[in-house]
């Protein structure tokens, strides 16, 4: 069995949407894998409360706790290693995770890494895109499912979901539309993934 090891920082909502797919279209007789773990950097991280509900095992590393960011990712890469194994290497899957990853730990897990980005890369990397799109004047906004790389928001884009920008947007109803579009895309994505594994 091919495990899924989530990783969260907030609400989950994406991490969710991955979890309902993965039961709605039984990723485990069709693809042989699973969601096995959620781990979140925030012990208050409301995606916790529905991983737990769900039976998957979760735990938290509070990045506050270590002297810098690789001794963090060191001990995030312990805590993946345990669903990892060399006939099924584990996939890890970003929802939400607020964290930037060292190089190390990127390359690690190269190909096999995958996060979500509120924009439509190579535009608007990094924080605060819908904000940053409205301020450009762009007609569109979107999501990008992508391959994560050692150089932040640039891997190889896997899927993308295009949402208009309407009158009026601000960056949080752009930010709730793009979301929508999130949940939609993220799970397609992972599924596309396992089934080339």
């Amino acid at each position: 069995m091919k495990n899924i090891v989530i990783l969260i920082s907030g609400g989950g909502s994406n991490m969710a949407a991955i979890v309902r797919a993965s039961q709605k279209e039984d990723w485990a007789a069709r693809y042989g894998a699973r969601v096995a773990a959620v781990i979140s950097n925030k012990g208050t991280a409301g995606g916790l409360v529905f991983a737990k509900e769900q039976g998957l095992d979760t735990h938290v590393l509070d990045h506050k706790t270590y002297a810098d960011r690789e001794a963090f990712d060191a001990a995030l890469a312990q805590v993946i290693d345990r669903y990892d194994t060399p006939q099924a290497p584990v996939l890890v899957v970003l929802a939400g995770f607020m964290r930037i990853l060292t190089a190390g730990f990127v390359e690690k897990y190269a190909g096999r890494l995958v996060n979500i980005h509120p924009s439509l890369l190579p535009a608007f990397g990094g924080l605060h895109t819908h904000q940053r799109a409205l301020d450009a004047g762009c007609q569109f906004a979107g999501a990008t499912v992508h391959l994560v790389t050692p150089e932040l928001d640039h891997g190889p884009i896997l899927e993308q979901a295009v949402v208009p920008v309407l009158p009026g947007d601000t960056a949080d109803t752009l930010a709730a539309r793009v979301l929508t579009q999130e949940h939609r895309i993220y799970p397609r994505a992972v599924a596309n993934l396992l089934s080339k594994k």
